[in-house]
């Protein structure tokens, strides 16, 4: 890219990194210290703006970046992640939102430890917490990466390696001192620059083809390489039985998988009722759905105007289709229009994953300090302290998600989403269905659960096509791949289920029936609620 892409694009992200440290610095004057400061911002935040910070929280990289990048690359098959993303937000309205609220306090093990007073049980479903968390900010430094490579030339490695050490920093600035309020409203400021942003392009595409989608799509089936093929299912999941089983695990793990992410849940409790989270997910199914719908514009859009093959050759991930869309749609390399679109929509895309893993970070420093730390605690000591141990955490698990995200810099941002999203729907959302349904769930079926979801799903992706045995894999150089699918949705989702299952009716103690009815009352009505 030219110097001015570089200068004005580098003063955009300079500009929002002051904002959002700005509002850092107010939000952490305005703290008490509390942990119900600390991790759900003292619950004052109304429908409308808990609404604009999920929004925020779950329009990550992957959506702005990946999802957009793989439509361009791969056509129909593309928009399975759109269309996942998008129907998971009713599964998360119908099942979870307003319960969760009722039944827990600041994370996931809230709601299971309401049920099942043992240790063991929030253990379990805060080690699962972390690793799906670590796994999403791994998404999210990919994305950073490649979007700043892309800024300084596009081959720029060690652009990217300082670009993931940068943004594993400033999300441990802004969870450190500001908290779940700074967090909000982050996302808020967030939210609406990636609305802006999107609509504006998505609009400039449209107009490019005199609002004719039809005459969009055939331009981009064209100029994709592939012909009418690009419009059909089966370029990317087509073919033999392998690829259609990834197919059907993908669309599993990201339906389901939204009412297992830690962060998600966590903004539940930011809103002062149950009724609050509720409307919450409304504004949030609104905005989002709206995104996801531009999404597939931007997506044909990249194969239609820039070329699917640019595209490849610009990331062969297809990360930085839309930043490329929009320079061209701006007039083209080395005109102001151009220089000024592309630095505009390569700022709203990193402010995009500076807000996103502020979020993650806030939510599984919560589960280290509140659900891990503290099963360990020894009695008497200061609740302060445990806000003082999220902090260090927060660290801790900075440096783990740079390290990972250093691997793992040449897979689409939107695919890493999808084995976190399968990972959360296969050991945090068994668990979180049997509690708040199944009269007869134990403690050794919760633990089973966690576990019986999360150590399949982590080994199948480890001896998986994604890390070694593929030409894309994160060890190209060699092959110790045991699992066929890329995404282990189809196997370990069942088996989380099946494992908390099993360890029910294994189970030596006999069910709660008294702990049951309390829980199943408080969730429905909210008596009791924090």
């Amino acid at each position: 890219m030219s110097g001015d892409h570089q200068t004005l694009a580098l003063l955009l992200f300079s500009a929002f990194i002051a904002v959002t440290l700005a509002i850092t610095t107010w939000a952490g004057r305005k703290r008490r210290g509390s942990p119900e400061e600390f991790y759900a911002g003292g619950r004052l935040f109304s429908p409308m703006e808990n609404g604009f910070a999920i929004s925020g929280d779950y329009m990550s990289a992957a959506s702005f970046l990946g999802i957009s990048g793989l439509i361009a690359l791969y056509g129909y098959d593309g928009l399975l992640y759109s269309v996942g993303f998008l129907v998971a937000w009713l599964v998360v309205l119908l099942l979870v939102a307003e319960l969760v609220r009722n039944c827990g306090r600041f994370t996931l093990a809230d709601v299971v430890a309401a049920r099942m007073s043992d240790r063991r049980v929030r253990i379990a479903a805060g080690s699962s917490s972390v690793t799906v968390s670590l796994l999403y900010l791994v998404a999210q430094m990919v994305g950073a990466g490649s979007l700043v490579a892309l800024l300084l030339g596009g081959t720029s490695e060690a652009a990217r390696a300082w670009t993931v050490v940068g943004v594993g920093a400033l999300m441990v600035i802004y969870v450190s001192l500001g908290g779940m309020r700074a967090t909000t409203w982050i996302q808020i400021v967030k939210a609406v620059l990636l609305m802006g942003g999107a609509v504006a392009l998505t609009v400039l595409v449209l107009l490019r083809f005199d609002g004719d989608f039809n005459t969009l799509l055939n331009t981009a089936a064209l100029h994709s390489g592939h012909g009418s093929e690009f419009l059909a299912p089966g370029l990317r999941y087509g073919g033999d039985w392998t690829a259609r089983l990834d197919f059907i695990s993908l669309g599993l793990a990201l339906v389901l998988g939204t009412a297992g992410l830690p962060h998600i849940l966590s903004r539940f409790y930011t809103v002062p009722t149950a009724r609050a989270a509720r409307r919450s997910v409304v504004w949030s199914i609104g905005l989002i759905g709206g995104f996801y719908l531009m999404t597939i514009v931007l997506g044909f859009g990249a194969a239609a105007v820039v070329g699917s093959d640019a595209v490849r050759a610009s990331n062969p991930a297809g990360n930085t289709a839309v930043p490329l869309l929009a320079l061209d749609l701006g007039g083209g390399a080395g005109s102001t229009g151009g220089t000024v679109l592309f630095a505009i929509v390569a700022a709203v895309a990193f402010a995009t994953i500076l807000a996103v893993v502020a979020g993650i970070t806030l939510a599984s420093s919560a589960s280290v300090a509140h659900d891990l730390y503290a099963s360990f605690r020894r009695p008497g000591r200061k609740q302060r302290s445990e806000v003082r141990v999220a902090r260090v955490a927060s660290v801790g698990i900075g440096a783990a998600a740079i390290g990972l995200g250093l691997l793992a810099q040449d897979l689409n941002v939107a695919f890493l989403v999808g084995l976190a999203f399968a990972v959360a729907a296969s050991a945090n959302l068994p668990v979180l269905l049997c509690c708040l349904f199944w009269r007869n769930f134990t403690t050794r079926g919760a633990v089973w659960s966690v576990y019986g979801g999360l150590i399949p799903a982590v080994l199948l992706v480890v001896f998986s096509p994604v890390v070694s045995g593929s030409p894309d894999a994160l060890f190209p150089g060699v092959d110790f791949h045991l699992f066929p699918l890329r995404n282990p949705g189809l196997v370990s989702i069942p088996l989380g289920f099946l494992a908390g299952w099993i360890g029910t009716v294994t189970s030596p103690e006999p069910p709660d029936a008294a702990k049951h009815a309390e829980t199943e009352v408080r969730s429905l009505t909210g008596a009791g609620a924090a």
